[in-house]
């Protein structure tokens, strides 16, 4: 009988040579490189990336399966003792040329301990630099039939546990404009493994046509030194908060696979606030106060 991690691990990569095709047709010709890796402690991973394309900045699409040892800050953060442990992940961002198609995360993960315990954790969200509110409908219209596929009471709470995890507290702002975020899922395997490839098979269905249609959507330079500042606070984000960074750093991941996520080229200025009654404002406004999308 084929392990937990087995099955996990390799629907996440069948999922990570699908994704990876249909964002190659996207770009039309410029292709994903792919880096192999291995952990220290047992495992690696795949990692790909995607640099200078016509609509991608860069984008990454990574796969992970790892074992280890839980460290005792990493026992206490996640409550369980020190022991042995296996993870298998596919993380996926895309930070795109245009300022009017949004960045994009997703993950889904899988972790499973020496003593039998075990859980899934994930969620994919949107960070746009120009509110188009048809597009973020449609964001979370899909996330909400993949929930609903398999549980009705999910999207209700992974929605707002979203909305609360993707938050700096420092800025008082969302990072973007949500989706679902969950973690420590447990229960019936069968049933919760199908609700993870129900969202895994959701992604491309959920950003793709927005890619498609804000692609010929005009902007300039002022659009562009808004989207490099928006993406200043994506990297607030990622190296303050995120429990994925935190984790794979104080484990001794891989650096590099680890910090795909950050954009290739971001900016600060101080003090900056855009115009009341912007373009700008209005994203600003969302981000200040979270939405409910979808009824």
């Amino acid at each position: 009988m084929i392990s937990k991690t087995t099955q996990v691990r390799q629907y996440f990569e069948i999922l990570q040579d699908s994704t990876c095709a249909r964002l190659e047709q996207l770009e039309s010709g410029h292709r994903f490189i792919e880096d192999r890796w291995i952990h220290h402690e047992g495992g690696g991973g795949q990692t790909r990336i995607l640099q200078n394309g016509v609509i991608f900045e860069k984008g990454g699409v990574n796969t992970s399966a790892v074992r280890g040892t839980l460290s005792d800050s990493l026992a206490r953060r996640l409550e369980v003792n020190p022991q042995r442990y296996s993870a298998s992940g596919i993380s996926l961002v895309l930070h795109p040329v245009s300022p009017m198609i949004p960045t994009v995360h997703t993950n889904f993960r899988y972790f499973e301990l020496e003593d039998g315990a075990w859980w899934f954790g994930g969620g994919a969200d949107l960070t746009p630099y120009y509110l188009f509110e048809d597009d973020v409908r449609h964001f979370h219209r899909v996330w909400k039939q993949a929930c609903d596929a398999v549980d009705p009471s999910y999207h209700k709470k992974f929605k707002q546990w979203c909305d609360e995890y993707f938050f700096l507290p420092h800025r008082l702002e969302a990072r973007g404009v949500g989706g679902i975020f969950f973690d420590y899922l447990k229960g019936d395997f069968e049933i919760l493994f199908r609700f993870i490839r129900t969202c895994g098979n959701s992604f491309l269905e959920s950003y793709v046509p927005i890619v498609e249609t804000r692609l010929n959507e005009p902007w300039g330079e002022h659009e562009k030194e808004w989207q490099l500042l928006r993406r200043g606070r994506y990297v607030e984000f990622n190296l303050l908060y995120d429990r994925g960074t935190a984790f794979g750093l104080e484990s001794r991941g891989r650096v590099e696979s680890i910090l795909m996520s950050l954009p290739p080229a971001v900016r600060w200025r101080y003090n900056f606030e855009p115009s009341a009654g912007s373009r700008e404002d209005a994203l600003v406004q969302v981000l200040r106060t979270p939405r409910e999308w979808i009824q």
